[in-house]
């Protein structure tokens, strides 16, 4: 939204400059985005005049003339058809920064004739005129005036709008607000009704529902034609392009009092009734852009014998537009429902002035007063004669009074505003106030965001200023003994570093995917797609966070980096209950296509084992105890080539593999992609400390041993119980026990696999013995006897 300096001053009476404008708007909660001052960059230009014009010895295109300005007489070289002796017109001087061409004037011969300045064209000045040869100016205008006083540029704010705000969309309502900041007088002129003349030919219907009110007039005998400089300063002041009375006198009044018109030419139109509402079926319709839009039966339109003749609160259509021809014409004024103009403009992708306020609700109080409005402007720049005022349906209800007890707004904010200036600003801002007990404030109609007295105190906030709330420290509170973070987030903390550390980079990604993408993962249900979604790819909450991680490690092999290790921790969605939100941390490994010296590499798998298990390890999971159970529980995973951590037959904490392939294909992924999840929730508590110090440290001074052992197992057990079994013997002397070889083949029955293991003691308080040795190396076979295991001879 842009408006210039003289078009606010036409409803607010101040003395205040553009940044003064400025900066009550910013305090006010306005979003200023830009204050432009055209007449700046204007600077160095004055008016000067050619006194001689000679042929140019070394060209016949270019003249040297002699001409006066504000430095005195200056020879320039000019290359115009219009240059003449005589002609009042535009000096740049030597030095100056002409914005049209984007250069700094400096001093040069041209074919061997030094210029000492420049004459200048509109569009070299970025201004409107004919941009083939230099600017012809009065001749009443004396040597060295400022261009941009001969052109009376003014400053032009532009700010954002936020959607809860429509009457910000014309300058009478940003003036109301500025007034109340109290930078100026507000001027609120009464609208004075025009008095018809004769009965309206025209007939108009609603359907009460898409236009729950319209109105218009017929205003005959007009002459349309070019509009006054004062109202084409002002669109042009902001942007817009003067086209003609009749539609320029719609356009100001839109962005005035944002009070979108449309006017139709009385000839051009069929039948005489005009009916707003939605179309029966699907047709198609011409716009005054020339394009030809597909109207469905969901979309407000404006229709006569003929058809559909305008997208109503959109765009008019070309068959009744009005042309410098047009003598009568037909003045409409009407509310649309927002929510359907705003899915047309996204349907026809349609982003006109009038869809742009009509979409966020207009004042539909103002219907009848801005068609007053409207035809005394066409009255006084075109003539004509009125009709009398056709009305169909009826304003939407105001909001409900609020019960508003003004000591709230300190209660709210802290902010001690006197009782009666409350009131003052209330007032200001448009809203009625009864001195009741509590006050009854009546909300105007141009206030549809004003729900409660919440939105009230923010009114007075804001007008009183911001910058009054006092800063009043926190009241200190003692810290908690056992920390801040719950039991998960610390957790969730030490996982984000440790992968961190193994190399993994942190991801985060939506809590959206698409429904196909959920399914593949054990959700996808209907009752977990999105009523709106951001985007219509992401229209389901995502079961797993894997599939977001595989698609973003797909991204990067598909731009030359594959070998992705992405991890991210975040929340996964089971149901619409809030206990069926659960916090998962998961890790992807993608395939690595690098060449290795050992041919094959590292195993992906055993490597993202590997770091599984550290990660237990750093969340103090009691990773010794751990079962390690083949397949897993969900679809998704490799069945021969996926496991599960388990705590006991039910607690499943980890579930990690290969991914099946027929999910990587349904993700358009090659190779094999690794990855785990693990959920925290199903992680046991750990055990309550007393404080956060750790135990005291405790080392041997002796130096461990090992013994290897080979056990004959059936092939396809797991490793992982025998290993378990083996620490198990001497919880005392036994620190570790690993797997260090698999062997199948000559000397080891059909059916059964060797396994060799390396059992680390450590002695406590003195040197072991041999005979202790032996007593643990029988308890560590017997303990392998028990899980299945047979020593091999």
């Amino acid at each position: 939204m842009k408006f210039s300096l003289s078009w606010l001053k036409d409803h607010l009476d101040t003395d205040a400059d553009i940044q003064a404008v400025a900066a009550a708007m910013t305090a006010a909660g306005l979003e200023v985005e830009d204050v432009a001052d055209p007449a700046a960059k204007l600077t160095p230009f004055t008016v000067a005049k050619v006194v001689e014009a000679a042929r140019h010895p070394n060209a016949d295109k270019l003249q040297v003339l002699q001409v006066d300005t504000v430095d005195g007489r200056k020879e320039i070289v000019c290359g115009a058809p219009n240059a003449r002796a005589g002609l009042t017109t535009v000096y740049a001087p030597i030095g100056a920064y002409v914005p049209g061409l984007d250069v700094t004037l400096v001093e040069k011969p041209v074919r061997g004739v030094v210029s000492n300045g420049m004459m200048c064209s509109a569009a070299e000045l970025e201004l409107d005129g004919d941009p083939d040869g230099i600017m012809e100016l009065s001749d009443d205008l004396a040597v060295g005036t400022p261009v941009s006083a001969v052109f009376a540029l003014e400053p032009v704010i532009d700010f954002e709008v936020t959607p809860n705000r429509p009457d910000w969309l014309g300058v009478h309502g940003i003036a109301r607000d500025l007034a109340a900041t109290g930078l100026g007088a507000f001027k609120e002129a009464p609208i004075s009704p025009v008095k018809g003349t004769f009965p309206c030919p025209i007939t108009v219907k609603v359907d009460g529902d898409a236009c729950p009110l319209f109105s218009g007039r017929v205003i005959r005998g007009v002459k349309n034609g070019p509009s006054p400089k004062w109202l084409a300063d002002k669109l042009t002041s902001i942007g817009l392009k003067p086209i003609s009375a009749l539609v320029d006198i719609t356009n100001y009044l839109s962005f005035d009092r944002a009070r979108p018109l449309h006017v139709y030419d009385v000839k051009k139109l069929s039948g005489d009734v005009i009916e707003a509402g939605l179309p029966a079926d699907t047709c198609e319709f011409v716009a005054l852009d020339g394009k030809t839009y597909v109207v469905t039966p969901d979309m407000t339109t404006i229709s006569d014998a003929s058809g559909v003749i305008g997208l109503g609160g959109v765009m008019g259509g070309a068959s009744t537009g009005v042309d410098l021809e047009t003598v009568d014409v037909f003045l409409e004024s009407a509310w649309f429902d927002p929510i359907r103009i705003a899915q047309t403009g996204r349907t026809t992708t349609i982003t006109s002035d009038a869809q742009y306020r009509f979409a966020r609700g207009v004042d539909p109080e103002f219907v009848v007063p801005g068609l007053e409005l409207a035809t005394q402007l066409i009255l006084d720049l075109c003539g004509g004669e009125p009709s009398d005022i056709v009305v169909a349906g009826e304003a939407p209800a105001r909001k409900p009074d609020v019960a508003f007890d003004p000591a709230y707004v300190a209660q709210l904010t802290g902010l001690d505003v006197p009782h009666d200036k409350v009131e003052t600003i209330l007032t200001a801002l448009g809203f009625g106030i009864t001195k009741t007990t509590p006050w009854t404030v009546s909300v105007p109609s141009f206030r549809r965001d004003v729900d409660g007295k919440a939105d009230l105190v923010e009114e007075v906030a804001r007008v009183y200023g911001f910058n009054h709330i006092p800063a009043t420290p926190l009241p200190a509170v003692a810290p908690k003994s056992g920390g801040v973070l719950t039991p998960s987030q610390a957790r969730a903390r030490t996982a984000r570093r440790a992968l961190a550390a193994f190399g993994y980079s942190e991801a985060v990604t939506w809590s959206f995917m698409p429904q196909g993408y959920a399914k593949l993962f054990g959700g996808g249900s209907d009752a977990m797609v999105l009523a709106n979604p951001i985007a219509s790819e992401l229209n389901c909450m995502r079961p797993s966070i894997l599939p977001n991680l595989l698609e973003a490690a797909g991204r990067n092999a598909s731009k030359g980096y594959p070998g992705a290790q992405l991890f991210e921790i975040g929340p996964v969605y089971f149901g619409l209950e809030p206990n069926d939100q659960k916090t998962v941390i998961a890790a992807l490994k993608a395939p690595d296509k690098a060449r290795h010296w050992s041919a094959t590499g590292q195993d992906a798998l055993f490597a993202l084992k590997s770091d599984l298990l550290a990660l237990l390890e750093e969340l103090n999971m009691p990773v010794a105890s751990l079962q390690l159970v083949q397949g897993a529980n969900s679809d998704w995973w490799h069945p021969g080539r996926s496991a599960r951590l388990q705590l006991g037959p039910k607690t499943v904490m980890a579930e990690f593999g290969e991914l099946h392939p027929s999910v990587l294909k349904a993700l358009d992924l090659d190779g094999a992609y690794v990855g785990f999840e693990i959920r925290l929730d199903l992680l046991p508590q750990p055990k309550a400390k007393s404080g956060k110090s750790k135990g005291a440290l405790s080392l041997s001074n002796l130096m461990p041993l090992t013994r290897d052992f080979a056990f004959l197992v059936a092939a396809g057990t797991a490793s992982g119980d025998l290993v378990r079994a083996i620490r198990g013997a001497d919880k005392l002397l036994i620190s570790e026990a690993r797997v260090f070889d698999v062997y199948q083949g000559q000397g080891v029955p059909e059916g059964q696999v060797s396994l060799a293991v390396e059992v680390t003691l450590q002695p406590a308080d003195k040197t072991l013995t041999e005979p202790e040795i032996d007593a643990v190396s029988q308890k560590i076979v017997a303990a392998a006897q028990k899980a299945g295991a047979v020593l091999r001879g």
